[in-house]
């Protein structure tokens, strides 16, 4: 955690994204996309998948119908969403340390939120399957707003269900699109990298970057200890 600056404010709530944050499913999300993509008989490099990382649903589509045909990729989103919905059932793993977090806010009466890309009968159904929907006050989907991340939209719904003003609300992303969605919330972001390591454009935003959830919540106990 050496050269990350120390929090500049105690965090009223914290808004955690979804995939690739807390569950370990953008590896999950990948390894479908990939195999309905050659299931389906199209070559697409391991690159693209990477790319879609942190994207809405619409972008991921556009960016497929333009490798493929739009016909061709909503079949190929259809035979991976079948491949994943079968994933999630099952229950995705957690990223390491997001339980010791989430109980750790809960002992201290911290409000937590849920603001997802996912469309809302998927993300409730993953967070269920794997034991973490009990820990959030409020879940926020991409089914909830009129514009996905990059844009503000769902962080702000958040802060409303969770009745603190975005500037008093710390959020925790792995994706630069979720970080530049955070930004325009007017929150701060903490960002925890997962498939995509922050690149130099990503580190000119100028916000927080750990290397793990643990490294997170120490931030957070530090600042909460000069309160004591």
């Amino acid at each position: 955690m050496a050269g990350v600056a120390p929090l500049p404010f105690a965090p009223a709530a914290v808004v955690f994204d979804m995939d690739g944050l807390m569950l370990d499913s953008e590896r999950a999300i990948n390894a479908c996309m990939a195999r309905a993509a050659r299931e389906l008989g199209h070559d697409l490099p391991d690159s693209l998948w990477l790319a879609m990382v942190g994207k809405g649903e619409a972008v991921c589509r556009s960016m497929l119908a333009e490798r493929v045909g739009a016909e061709a990729a909503e079949q190929l989103l259809a035979h991976s969403g079948a491949l994943y919905d079968a994933v999630a059932a099952a229950g995705i793993d957690h990223r390491p340390g997001i339980v010791e977090l989430l109980q750790w806010l809960v002992a201290r009466g911290i409000p937590r939120a849920v603001a997802t890309s996912t469309r809302r009968p998927l993300a409730l159904s993953k967070l269920e399957a794997a034991g973490l929907r009990g820990y959030f006050d409020a879940i926020c989907t991409s089914s909830d707003v009129a514009r996905p991340k990059p844009a503000p939209d769902v962080y702000l719904l958040a802060a409303g269900k969770l009745g603190v003003e975005p500037a008093r609300c710390l959020v925790l992303e792995d994706s630069p699109t979720g970080v530049r969605a955070a930004l325009a919330a007017g929150m701060t972001p903490v960002q925890v990298p997962d498939m995509l390591a922050p690149d130099e454009e990503v580190r000119a935003l100028g916000h927080r970057i750990v290397a793990s959830l643990a490294e997170a919540q120490r931030l957070l106990e530090a600042r909460l200890a000069e309160q004591a």
